[in-house]
């Protein structure tokens, strides 16, 4: 019966105790209306401005030789390669190149079959 009692008064206990902090942290952080690392970024985009467009031949090189390096791309990728801004870049990335939206490339651009032109390897030779 005393084994019954204990484990009795021992489930009523809680688990958890308070204890006081006699002296308690100070974190207490001022409010800032824009933070350092936010400012920054904004110096940052005043500097690179806005993207201009360049002209379409240009921008198809450009896209050309980036295609002769890999066979697939993401648009963030090529945005990046190119600097050009968006709705151009989608617009010219639709007449020479095909959208893949099945795996195992998903979400890539691929250079549609008729400006493909891979080089062949140099040890191959035509007679």
């Amino acid at each position: 019966m005393k084994l019954k009692r204990y484990q009795i008064r021992e489930a009523s206990k809680t688990k958890f105790t308070v204890q006081s902090l006699k002296k308690t942290p100070v974190t207490s952080y001022k409010p800032v209306a824009d933070h350092r690392e936010n400012i920054i970024h904004q110096q940052h985009r005043k500097e690179a401005g806005k993207r201009a467009r360049a002209d379409r031949e240009t921008v198809l090189d450009l896209l050309f030789t980036a295609f002769q390096q890999h066979q697939y791309y993401n648009f963030k990728d090529l945005v990046h390669k190119t600097q050009q801004p968006h709705v151009y870049l989608k617009e010219l990335l639709k007449e020479i190149a095909v959208y893949s939206k099945k795996m195992p490339h998903k979400n890539m651009w691929e250079l549609k079959p008729e400006y493909r032109n891979y080089k062949p390897s140099p040890d191959k030779t035509l007679s």
